[in-house]
């Protein structure tokens, strides 16, 4: 049996991507809520909505990192 031998390279990229992804979708969900005044900038509402983007994107990377092959 071959040991899997990771890439630090594309691991340091793969992280970079979901990093973008993540900052993506926090300011995509984020922009509406702070346009329509739902809260304003710096309240804990928009770091909520950050943590919680951040979670899924967490969640997400480690799914789909199983699934490819870096």
């Amino acid at each position: 049996m071959e040991e899997r031998k990771s890439n630090p390279f594309k691991a340091i990229l793969y992280i970079c991507l979901w990093v973008i992804i993540w900052g993506t979708l926090g300011s995509l969900i984020d922009y509406p809520l702070y346009k329509n005044k739902i809260y304003l900038e710096g309240s804990i509402y928009q770091y909520l909505t950050f943590t919680v983007t951040a979670i899924i994107s967490i969640i997400s990377a480690k799914f789909f990192y199983k699934k490819i092959d870096l």
